[in-house]
């Protein structure tokens, strides 16, 4: 199956990053996000990419044209368009079932077992979930009001958030108005008997801010094997040019 993988919108959380660069180029662990999403596939055995391209779509063009380790495709989208019409523009491209996630998010998935269990129910959509993580620290107390304990930014595992780790059939999307694919298109489909929910409960976490970058930068390098190209043997490394965009923005932020 190809994987597509949505990295056309405006980042705008994570400004003034993104006013220099795509979300999708992002550093953690010393390479662009949308990179270390694709690693997560290609240690699976998934290594043709269709990237839903848009806003500073020539950076991610010129990246790929560069860095040649995957089989990828660029389809532009558009600069404004929303998530599930750039899914519906990539269609064509994209085979009968396919894989989809947002450039944004990591975590150690397992994407084999993610399409046994789509293959399994034949419902036409599957959706990953991972248990909701406090943003802030809990502070627990006893009748009297004492403070017995304090959690800091706990997991709160009877409550289930949208991972960002799909498998669709095209198919699935027949039918389906609407532009959003969070608001519009996945309740439609529940509503249609669609779509099910494959539960991860390793590591996940997505990067919406600059602080969330900081925070993924270190978190990665503990759950994930480097990508490296095995035709160089190398890890990788981004071109000079992206490096100059990393301190532009970098001195931008502090």
């Amino acid at each position: 199956m190809r994987v597509l993988i949505l990295c056309g919108g405006q980042g705008t959380r994570a400004y003034p990053y993104t006013r220099r660069m795509p979300k999708a180029l992002m550093p953690v662990a010393g390479l662009p996000i949308v990179e270390q999403v694709m690693g997560i596939y290609a240690s699976q055995g998934l290594n043709d990419f269709v990237l839903a391209v848009g806003f500073l779509k020539d950076d991610i063009v010129r990246y790929f044209r560069w860095r040649r380790m995957f089989n990828v495709e660029c389809i532009d989208t558009g600069e404004t368009t929303d998530t599930g019409e750039r899914v519906r523009r990539c269609l064509d491209s994209l085979g009968d079932t396919f894989h989809a996630t947002y450039c944004d998010g990591l975590g150690n998935v397992d994407v084999r077992a993610l399409a046994e269990f789509h293959r399994s129910h034949g419902d036409g959509a599957t959706v990953t979930a991972a248990p909701l993580r406090s943003q802030y620290g809990i502070v627990e107390s006893d009748d009297a009001g004492r403070i017995t304990k304090f959690v800091e930014k706990p997991v709160l595992h009877e409550y289930w958030i949208n991972a960002g780790f799909f498998v669709f059939d095209a198919s699935a999307f027949a039918g389906i108005e609407g532009e959003n694919l969070e608001r519009d298109i996945l309740p439609e489909m529940s509503r249609r008997n669609r779509l099910r929910v494959h539960r991860h409960r390793g590591f996940w976490r997505s990067m919406d801010t600059h602080k969330d970058q900081q925070e993924l930068d270190g978190l990665w390098r503990e759950y994930a094997e480097p990508v490296s190209d095995p035709a160089a043997g190398a890890i990788a490394a981004v071109p000079g040019w992206l490096n100059k965009r990393y301190a532009l923005a970098r001195r931008e932020v502090s």
